[in-house]
């Protein structure tokens, strides 16, 4: 699909999305439990990946109205009867490919083309210091991943500067080993609030990890623990969010936003950020809303080591702030969906933007943006960004529109009824 976008500001209120960073996890737990409930889901193209994976492993789920009720394996996978396809989730391979080890079978875990060329070398490394035969079929560390079972806990030392969903797997499925596991994180943590969301799903299922932290990142995890999370009410998305709030500040124009309490979300972050650029933003943790009107906006500099999915809609804002926008510590974003330092570079310097990338920076010079015809490229969040920067350019096309299933599926419906003038066609 094709998305025009002309130009228009925003207004009103809306309900954010729910979470799709603690929907994952949430089902993921609730699968790997016995009998649970999940309140308010994301339903997108993402979290059905994992519904449908976990579904192959064992678990029964049934969508009822606003919740899923999900009968789960209790710990124990079943061998597929056939390769689980993620599509374009690279969240449930990283997951599923964790807990596909606990069975005693072989799963073949793959995705598409994006999903074949994202880096899962150092998760299958400690796969198989841990007692399981892991590996990629083509050899080069990316899907098609083959996973024979037999996960035990030892000790084992893994990467953190590539993603943290390898880290957030091995939390999700050691704790379920016979043995306790002790796992070390090597170099930095990057995205580490992605982290503290699982570890604050488990901590709700009853699991006990400990976390030392002395010379090195180290975490304690004790065997042979069960899961019990019976009832979960997932959040507002802040990520989601992200784009709504941004409307308002970059079109001076005002929006309240429901549905964002308070959270371990790293991209709650994104209040701060609008703060520090100069937008008029009041976050009421109480009560859930955070209220945008407007503001005049400049440049900042902004650390992407913790919030690697803002800085897409950090680069807009920057495009329309005066003086200069630095984005830094960003060479993990460069193994998302797609590079976004490269995209983002590229799409706005289309629209009239000058921007700069090195290895692991993006400078963004604000300016006077244009309307053009503009690469989604296949990638929910480079969509919804470039959909900002349409609103104050006009006459903005974006290819690959369909992308927003991945996270925010009423994108565009949600955009429209608050005053953003979107047009969908077929490609």
């Amino acid at each position: 699909m094709k998305v025009t976008v002309g130009r228009s500001g925003v207004h009103g209120e809306i309900f954010a999305p729910p979470s799709k960073s603690y929907t994952h996890r949430a089902i993921t737990v609730a699968a790997l439990s016995k009998e649970s409930i999940i309140h308010r889901p994301l339903i997108s193209a993402d979290t059905q990946s994992t519904i449908k994976a976990c579904e192959m492993l064992g678990a029964y789920i049934e969508k009822d109205g606003d919740k899923l009720l999900i009968s789960g394996i209790d710990g124990e996978p079943q061998t597929p009867d056939n390769v689980i396809d993620v599509g374009n989730s690279g969240t449930t391979l990283r997951f599923m490919t964790a807990v596909s080890a606990l069975g005693q079978g072989t799963t073949v875990l793959t995705g598409d083309n994006s999903i074949r060329s994202r880096p899962n070398g150092p998760l299958l490394n400690v796969l198989n210091d841990l007692g399981v035969q892991s590996i990629s079929t083509r050899g080069n560390g990316c899907a098609p991943i083959v996973v024979t079972g037999g996960l035990k806990g030892a000790i084992a030392k893994i990467d953190g500067s590539i993603s943290s969903q390898f880290i957030s797997a091995l939390l999700l499925a050691c704790p379920l080993t016979k043995n306790s596991t002790t796992l070390s994180i090597k170099g930095e943590l990057k995205s580490k609030p992605y982290i503290d969301v699982t570890l604050d799903i488990l901590e709700k299922a009853g699991a006990e990890i400990y976390l030392e932290e002395n010379h090195s990142l180290k975490f304690i995890i004790p065997g042979s623990q069960k899961y019990r999370l019976k009832e979960y009410t997932v959040p507002g998305d802040f990520s989601s969010a992200s784009y709504l709030l941004a409307a308002a500040a970059m079109t001076d124009t005002k929006i309240k936003v429901n549905n964002l309490y308070p959270s371990m979300q790293g991209d709650i972050a994104i209040i701060d950020i609008l703060k520090e650029m100069g937008a008029n933003i009041y976050w009421n943790k109480e009560e859930g809303t955070v209220e945008v009107n407007g503001g005049k906006l400049h440049g900042i500099t902004m650390d992407a080591g913790a919030t690697p999915d803002l800085v897409p809609t950090v680069a807009v804002l920057g495009a329309v702030a005066e003086g200069e926008t630095v984005i830094t510590n960003a060479e993990h974003v460069r193994y998302k969906e797609t590079d976004r330092l490269h995209a983002m570079a590229l799409e706005l310097n289309k629209m009239g933007i000058s921007t700069s990338e090195e290895k692991d920076k993006l400078t963004i010079k604000g300016g006077e943006l244009k309307g053009a015809e503009v690469h989604g490229w296949h990638d929910h969040r480079i969509v919804m960004s470039l959909t900002l920067a349409g609103m104050i350019a006009g006459n903005t096309t974006i290819d690959t529109a369909e992308a927003i299933f991945i996270s925010y599926p009423n994108f565009f419906d949600s955009m429209r009824s608050i005053g953003a003038d979107v047009i969908l066609s077929e490609q």
